[in-house]
């Protein structure tokens, strides 16, 4: 997809990418340069209502009863 650059340097996001990335109004996009020339990475970073919304049950595989640290030790001591 084409978008032009206005003169203020601004572009648009085309509809069918923001709706399949879910980019909504108040997200961030972080501009990187490649090596190669003419390329550009675009990195999505959403709002923090979102990242927190993506983050809730991440930690539900541990259990009350068990120990993050001990079972990364253990895991260390197994790999030698």
């Amino acid at each position: 997809m084409i978008t032009t650059v206005t003169t203020k340097n601004m572009i648009s996001i085309p509809q069918a990418i923001a709706r399949q990335m879910g980019i909504r109004p108040g997200w961030k996009l972080d501009w990187q340069e490649c090596d190669t020339a003419d390329t550009l990475i675009v990195k999505v970073i959403p709002d923090r209502a979102e990242s927190g919304r993506r983050l809730l049950g991440k930690g539900k595989n541990m259990a009350s009863g068990r120990s993050a640290v001990a079972e990364l030790v253990a895991e260390r001591e197994a790999d030698g």
